[in-house]
This record gives structure tokens, C-alpha cells and sequence, in this order.
């Protein structure tokens, strides 16, 4: 018979084990046997038959509420274990009192309620607006009671500014500083911005001197916040905006114009400047850089002269006649260089004739320029040897007729 099949070897199957039909046994039953073990665990249970409800069971118990302390304490311990992340610092009191500070990473200290701890993020940069609020809608609304200032001159202007800061310390933070930070902030940064633009005149605070404004703000402000130590920082100080009051504003506008004006008047006039001397400055040293080669040419001209006076006088003083009649032709020369008649004084007759040698010449020069007018080679040649003999007849006859 197989073992699994019922009847037959008392239930036992082939290892002597009974062989089970019934279901899971039932969870009333569970219950009980988890009940009874911790009842004897604690010394609960029952004498039995032997009457023994003694120092055996007792002693049992006590070792139970010992384990269960200690696992008890074991886990209140682990509570003590926390971590900080990056950007974060731990603060650790012991029954109030500020303990240690702990930065990014595991920790643990004494749990609850010897000692707590608080979590301040140090790396947060926030935001606090004075003179104005943001709206949900991208507007921002003005708070006269903020931005309304006093400057040097007695002026009234609308000033806003937009103060970063973050928690540098954060024993004094907690310590020193109520839960309105923001506040805090404000005030003082309200009370360094009056304090700067008292000292400033409304010119500047509005042109020029915007970044000296904010800076100076920046400085007095964080001055002001470790006074108080109330271990914030300042990141940044930005002038939103510097205006004057609604009601004169139309005038301020007029003479901020004229005052733009002025400076673009200026701007072209230093333009024109620019513009003008280096050409004048140009001019005057070409000028004179002229007068000084004119000079120099003029000197040199007339060292030249002198030196050629020298010499004629030496070939005078050796022959007087030759050297007068050789200055008379360069001069003749000279005055009629760029004259095209040409008189004729004929020997021996009281009548002058007229050779018109200026057209002959105008007529050879233009044959010459031009290659096809039709005259042949020949006749350009005979032509260039009659003026040749006629110029040379006419100078030996102008020779002869001065001796």
C-alpha cells in the first residue's frame, strides 16, 4: 500500500512521521501558544504538577523584562542617529542649551529629551523687499513709508531696494533672531539706506552715484546685522529703482533732459574739437615744414648764384669781351625760350622779314606726333634740315652783326 494513502501503518508515513490530512491549524489556536509563551516568559504560567511555582519561574521572568529593556534601550538610542545634508547645519541642544553644531553627514547625538536638534539651511539665499511689494500678477506695489527718503540737499525721492541674504551662523540665528527674519532684515536695511541718502544729494542718487548708494547700503547694513549678531550675511544689495516724487516729477523730467542735453552738447562739441585741432595741428606743420624746404631751396639758390657769380667774375676778369657776349646769348636765350617768332635781320637792308617758323615747327612737331598724316620720311628730314641751317645762318649772322 502506498504510505501516502490512509489506513495502513497506523497513518506513518515510510519516515515514521504521521501523515497529516487535516488543514492549517486553526489562528484561535495560534493565538493561545503565542499567549502562553510570553506568559511564561514573564513567569505568568502555570505550577504545573510538580507544585514547582518557585524561584525558577521568577528568575525566568526577570531575564525577560531585562532583554526587553535592553532592546527597548537599543532602540531609543538608535533614534540619536540623523544626518545633515549638504547646504544644512545642525544645531544640538541639550535640555535648551546650545551643545555643538554639526555639518553635512551622518551624526548622532543623545535622543530625545536629553538633547534635540535643529536643522538650518545655510546655503538658502532669501529675498526681502524694501520700498515696494511683488504682486502675484508681476507688478509691484509701491510702500511710501519704505521708499519716501530725505537726501542731502532736502530733496524727496522714491528709492526701493531688493536685499539678498543667507544664514552664515547658525547658533546666533537661533538664538538672537525671532522667527520673523525678514523683518528684521528690513528695518535695518530701512535705517542704512536713510542713512546713506542723508549723506548724498539727490543728483546723485539718481545718476551717477547709484552703485556708491547700494554699496555703501551693503556695507552699513551688514555692520548693522553683526551688531545685533544675528548671524546673517548679506549677499546683495540692488537699488531697484530711484525716482522722484509723483507730484514733481514732470519738472525733475524737464531738467533731467536739459541736463542730458548739456552733456550731448558737450559730447559733440569735444567731438568737433577732435575733429578740427589735429586738422589745424596737420595744416601748421605742413606749413611750416614748406616755409623750411622754401628756405632751404632759397639758400641753396642763392649760395649757387654767388658761387656762379664767383666764377664768372674769374672767366671775366681773364677775357672781358668773350664772357659779355656769352652772358648776352644766356640771357637771350633765357627770354626767348618759350617764343615761337623768330625775326630776321637781314644784312645789309633796312627791311625785316618775317618767317613764320613757329607754324613750320607746329606743322613738323604735329607730323611727328601723328603717324599717318601723309608726309614721307624724306620730306620730314629735308624739312628738319632747312630750320637746322636756318637757326644755324641766323646765330652766326646775330654774332656778326654785335661785333
Amino acid at each position: 500500500m502506498p504510505w501516502n494513502q490512509p489506513g495502513g501503518s497506523d497513518g506513518k508515513d515510510p519516515w515514521g512521521n504521521k501523515n497529516n490530512q487535516e488543514g492549517p491549524p486553526d489562528l484561535d489556536e495560534v493565538v493561545k501558544n503565542l499567549q502562553k509563551k510570553f506568559s511564561s516568559l514573564f513567569g505568568g504560567g502555570k505550577g504545573g504538577d510538580k507544585g514547582n511555582s518557585g524561584s525558577g519561574d521568577s528568575s525566568f521572568g526577570i531575564k525577560g523584562v531585562l532583554v526587553v529593556l535592553v532592546l527597548l534601550l537599543g532602540v531609543w538610542l538608535a533614534t540619536g542617529f540623523y544626518t545633515v545634508q549638504q547646504g544644512e547645519t545642525a544645531v544640538i541642544l541639550r535640555f535648551g542649551s546650545f551643545q555643538q553644531a554639526n555639518t553635512a553627514g551622518l551624526h548622532w547625538h543623545l535622543p530625545t529629551p536629553l538633547e534635540t536638534k535643529i536643522i538650518v539651511n545655510t546655503e538658502k539665499v532669501q529675498t526681502v523687499e524694501v520700498g515696494y511689494r511683488s504682486a502675484t500678477n508681476n507688478t509691484r506695489q509701491t510702500v511710501q513709508r519704505e521708499s519716501l527718503m530725505l537726501t542731502e540737499d532736502e530733496n524727496i525721492i522714491d528709492i526701493a531696494f531688493a536685499v539678498q541674504y543667507r544664514i552664515a551662523d547658525a547658533n546666533k540665528f537661533l538664538f538672537n533672531v525671532s522667527d520673523q527674519m525678514d523683518v528684521l532684515v528690513r528695518s535695518s536695511t530701512e535705517a542704512a539706506v536713510r542713512e546713506v541718502v542723508g549723506k548724498t544729494s539727490m543728483d546723485d542718487v539718481i545718476t551717477s552715484g547709484r552703485s556708491i548708494v547700494a554699496s555703501k547700503t551693503s556695507e552699513i547694513l551688514q555692520r548693522i546685522l553683526d551688531r545685533y549678531e544675528s548671524g546673517i550675511e548679506i549677499v546683495s544689495v540692488d537699488m531697484q529703482h530711484a525716482l522722484p516724487p509723483s507730484e514733481v516729477k514732470p519738472a525733475f523730467d524737464d531738467a533731467v533732459k536739459a541736463r542730458e542735453d548739456e552733456v550731448r552738447y558737450k559730447n559733440e562739441a569735444e567731438a568737433y574739437s577732435n575733429d578740427v585741432i589735429p586738422r589745424a595741428r596737420g595744416k601748421s606743420a605742413r606749413i611750416v615744414q614748406e616755409s623750411e624746404a622754401y628756405k632751404a631751396t632759397v639758400i641753396a639758390q642763392a649760395q649757387g648764384e654767388a658761387s656762379r657769380f664767383t666764377s664768372i667774375l674769374k672767366e671775366f676778369n681773364v677775357a672781358p669781351e668773350i664772357t659779355r657776349e656769352r652772358m648776352y646769348l644766356e640771357s637771350i636765350e633765357k627770354v626767348l625760350d618759350g617764343s615761337n617768332l623768330v625775326m630776321v635781320d637781314q644784312k645789309n637792308s633796312n627791311n625785316i622779314m618775317y618767317l613764320p617758323l613757329d607754324r613750320m615747327l607746329n606743322r613738323y612737331e604735329a607730323a611727328e606726333m601723328v603717324p599717318d598724316v601723309n608726309i614721307s620720311s624724306e620730306q620730314l628730314l629735308d624739312v628738319r634740315k632747312k630750320i637746322d641751317d636756318y637757326r644755324q645762318r641766323d646765330a652766326r649772322n646775330g654774332r656778326t652783326d654785335r661785333r
